[in-house]
């Protein structure tokens, strides 16, 4: 909560001192380079973190290495005139560093509700002088995005970064956007991500499992995926009731925000 108040202080200090709009930009958030792109300004990107992977072409613009543990020399040497970086962006000493330079940086809420991502869109939108468009944006998420009625389906998403898949308790992204589309999250009692086994899976029972496409090329494809023993006895297995998301659709809490609640109400 702290560095979300923090981060909206830092927003508000930061705005007039871009007399101009600025001509290169690097992010540091797939979110906030997904909101650029979103509106038409990604002709002033010159170089994104690897969290960007979303439109396919912010994949091919040079990388600062991942905005939790980014190369503040990278970042530079890309000689910025404004850099646009998440509150969980760091480590913290680099973003420090990176605030000394001179080159106005801004530091925009990364909290999964919409109104942290209302100020992520209104932030970048103003200082890109596209406020318009950041309004129009804004007034579609109003419309399209209504909380779904809390239902009785049985979520369980798994994240595997490497070896062993995780999954998301209370107090995460994917909590948020699984209680927003009306699925219960089988691990809601727990904080954060924690490993878990394929007996504790199994025991858990549910009825939808959400993986992101990195988790599942990381689990082997899905025809192993659906082969593990424990999940194999999952009611979601069963009913091949699994459901697969590019990573920032479904952890980004971005502009596409509509379509990954879309296709979690599917399954409820």
């Amino acid at each position: 909560m702290k560095k979300w108040f923090i981060a909206s202080v830092l927003l508000t200090l930061l705005h007039p001192v871009l007399a101009a709009a600025p001509k290169k930009i690097v992010t540091l958030g797939g979110s906030l380079t997904e909101i650029v792109y979103a509106l038409n300004a990604e002709a002033h990107l010159v170089a994104v973190d690897q969290s960007s992977i979303y439109p396919p072409a912010a994949s091919k613009l040079p990388k600062v290495g991942y905005y939790r543990a980014f190369s503040v020399e990278g970042v530079l040497s890309q000689k910025p005139d404004l850099i646009l970086a998440s509150d969980q962006a760091g480590p913290p000493e680099a973003l420090a560093k990176l605030q000394r330079t001179g080159v106005p940086v801004i530091v925009l809420p990364s909290a999964p509700n919409l109104a942290a991502l209302e100020k992520r869109i209104s932030g970048i939108a103003s200082v890109l002088q596209e406020e318009e468009k950041g309004k129009s944006m804004i007034a579609n998420l109003k419309r399209e995005v209504t909380p779904a009625p809390a239902s009785h389906t049985r979520a369980l998403l798994l994240i595997s970064r490497s070896g062993s898949p995780e999954g998301a308790g209370n107090e995460t992204t994917a909590d948020a956007i699984l209680k927003l589309a009306g699925l219960r999250n089988v691990l809601a009692k727990q904080n954060g991500y924690k490993p878990l086994s394929m007996e504790s899976i199994a025991a858990l029972q549910p009825d939808v499992i959400v993986l992101s496409t990195m988790s599942i090329q990381n689990l082997g494809g899905m025809e192993k995926v659906l082969a593990m023993p424990g999940l194999a006895q999952t009611p979601a297995a069963k009913n091949k009731k699994i459901v697969v998301m590019d990573d920032l659709l479904l952890l980004g809490f971005g502009p596409r925000l509509p379509e990954a609640l879309q296709q979690l109400k599917q399954v409820r």
